[in-house]
């Protein structure tokens, strides 16, 4: 950590450098704005959501519909969380055959022909492979269906709760983890301290 930027920090206790999640929970809300993102470079997002008033933002702003964590765009970036059967390279198909169609050579369709096709049909395939690499076996009956409305409300609290813990790869968690909107007061908090306790001693989820 850098020892000039926290240098104003250095009286407190327990020191950042040393125990930064220890120091978030404490102070969480007196550190200066300027030096606050500095603890992302010493802190993970899963160690962050041991923190309760983390828990809270990130559960804030889950409810604001953030666009990383809307349906189709975490379809396409978390296909193994997904469980439905559809083509998961339908909408990035659609993208680059667009991009063909309108920005390649201008959109000029004599010289674009059928690109714009074939380009989706490559880029269709290609998700759809990479998706079968990431899909794990889940073990369930293949005689138990869900409708596509149950299938998308599972799969949207699944990655609700893989963001507020922490365990959502690739997603940015400073948008939220280091901002004061999204902060929840006494009355609405979700997460308290004594559930913070129980994570540390092991209660926490595993996805």
């Amino acid at each position: 950590m850098d020892g000039d930027a926290f240098s104003d920090l250095a009286l407190l206790s327990p020191l950042p450098s040393g125990s930064p999640i220890e120091f978030l929970r404490k102070y969480l809300h007196q550190i200066p704005p300027h030096l606050m993102t500095s603890f992302a470079l010493v802190t993970t997002p899963k160690q962050r959501s041991l923190i309760p008033d983390m828990r809270n933002r990130r559960l804030r702003y889950t409810e604001t519909a953030p666009k990383q964590l809307e349906l189709e765009s975490a379809k396409a970036r978390w296909p193994h969380l997904w469980s439905g059967h559809e083509r998961y390279g339908k909408r990035a198909a659609e993208d680059e055959k667009e991009w063909a169609n309108t920005s390649f050579l201008d959109g000029m369709q004599q010289q674009v022909g059928q690109l714009g096709s074939l380009l989706g049909e490559y880029e269709e395939e290609r998700e759809v492979e990479r998706a079968r690499c990431l899909k794990p076996t889940r073990g369930i009956p293949q005689d138990v269906q869900e409708s596509p409305e149950e299938l998308s409300v599972d799969f949207e609290r699944r990655i609700k709760e893989l963001f507020i813990y922490g365990l959502l790869e690739g997603a940015d968690y400073d948008l939220c983890d280091w901002s004061e909107q999204y902060d929840i007061y006494d009355e609405e908090r979700w997460f308290d301290e004594e559930e913070a306790d129980e994570m540390e001693g092991g209660g926490e989820y595993d996805y």
